[in-house]
């Protein structure tokens, strides 16, 4: 299939979700204002915009290494953004065309591509990377040259602890990811709440901050923990921590990382020794069919996942973005990663933005994106508080159930979310 992006491929080094709430008519009045062109007259950023050519936006990915699989992803979310604004006038009457860079998942090299974007391509818009590793240096770069950078893949923490007034996450803080499903724990008669826990992360920025405000909610509700562990991302091999796990007899068990193939391996694991606690949460990757695929769909009925989209989500720009997709890559609508929708979501919010400010300039696009204006995108709403943090982001909670069968909606609950499967149960 004939992407609509244009890839560059570059040497060198290199290195996630979400609200039930707005309506289907906000969504679809907003489907019109962020695709629809204008024929005004604006003030740009760059002299290849002061025509009805092309407007470049663009972007460094990680097509290779150690992100590649969520790096392609993203490829194809803003490769279907592109057909999509494209089919619908464009951004302000000019087409848009997307020149991406390989940054191989190293931070070095995804700073020398954006600044080669901005100093030698000189294109008017970009869009940020995948992974908040890459946020970091990337966002950096472009405040250097006032460029507002949208993302949808860097909700760490971190990323918001530098001062920097141009990065703006479309998606959920990552820190809260875990917090509604810790609240649904807590809310459980005291007799059937689970008393113990254990925790183990990687040490990544996403992953590690996913786990501290989750275990307090069930700390305070008396859940107490029993094991609670910090691994290197070089880790290899995990049967001494899963082996730990088990030890514990812990009733509710996080993985945290951003590699389902490390979640996949601590379920194998607990697999073969008939452990199953009564909630099991996983932070990356669980909803996808590859995890169903390696751990097996009796093993992995019952497993929890938070995150910000899903193929199911009533929302009418997920729907306009699932058939953009389907257009290009063909498949099913299941087959379809969260990754994806967040690149699509990011392009929808700087449509929006050059949209309202009639405008390719970055001043008025930044000043926009900091105004308290409400976005509206294939993961529901998006409002930035000061640190361009989503503050509108709600997690969506998913769990496997029908035997592994199909991934549901648990939280937040809504005509469209199911009851949770609680306890887990074993494997047949």
């Amino acid at each position: 299939m004939q992407s609509v992006g244009r890839i560059i491929g570059q040497q060198g080094r290199r290195g996630r979700k979400r609200i039930l709430r707005g309506g289907l008519t906000l969504a679809a009045a907003s489907l019109a204002l962020a695709a629809c062109g204008s024929s005004s007259t604006s003030s740009t950023s760059s002299s290849s915009s002061s025509s009805k050519g092309p407007i470049v936006v663009g972007t460094s990915l990680s097509l290779t290494g150690d992100f590649a699989s969520n790096g392609i992803a993203f490829q194809r979310g803003y490769n279907a953004w592109v057909s999509y604004v494209n089919a619908h006038g464009g951004l302000l009457g000019h087409k848009v065309s997307l020149k991406i860079l390989n940054d191989t998942s190293s931070p070095s090299q995804v700073a020398t591509n954006y600044q080669d974007l901005i100093t030698t391509d000189h294109v008017p818009l970009i869009v940020g990377p995948f992974s908040s590793l890459l946020t970091v240096p990337a966002a950096k770069i472009a405040s250097r040259y006032g460029y507002a950078m949208v993302e949808g893949a860097g909700g760490a923490p971190s990323v918001f602890s530098y001062g920097l007034k141009n990065v703006f996450d479309v998606s959920y803080p990552i820190k809260i990811a875990v917090v509604p499903t810790a609240k649904w724990i807590a809310s459980l008669p005291k007799s059937k709440r689970p008393t113990t826990a254990a925790y183990v992360t990687s040490n990544n920025i996403f992953a590690q901050p996913q786990i501290a405000p989750a275990q307090a909610v069930l700390q305070k509700a008396g859940v107490r923990t029993v094991y609670n562990q910090v691994f290197q991302s070089e880790t290899t091999d995990f049967t001494p921590l899963a082996d730990a796990i088990v030890a514990s007899h812990a009733q509710v068990v996080v993985l945290s990382s951003t590699s389902v193939s490390k979640i996949i391996d601590f379920v194998k694991v607990f697999t073969a020794n008939h452990f199953y606690p009564k909630v099991l949460i996983g932070t990356n990757g669980v909803g996808e069919p590859t995890f169903v695929n390696a751990v097996g769909k009796s093993a992995a009925n019952g497993i929890i996942e938070p995150n910000g989209w899903y193929p199911g989500y009533k929302n009418a720009l997920s729907a306009a973005f699932i058939k953009e997709y389907l257009k290009l890559y063909g498949g099913s609508a299941g087959s379809i990663t969260a990754s994806s929708a967040e690149a699509f979501g990011t392009g929808e919010v700087l449509a929006q933005a050059v949209q309202a400010t009639h405008s390719f300039n970055q001043a008025k696009i930044l000043k926009y994106l900091h105004s308290g204006a409400v976005f509206q995108t294939d993961q529901g709403p998006v409002k930035f508080n000061s640190k361009g943090e989503n503050v509108d982001g709600i997690v969506q909670t998913f769990q496997w159930q029908n035997g592994g069968t199909k991934l549901v909606q648990i939280l937040p609950k809504s005509s469209q979310s199911v009851a949770p499967l609680f306890p887990r149960p074993a494997a047949g």
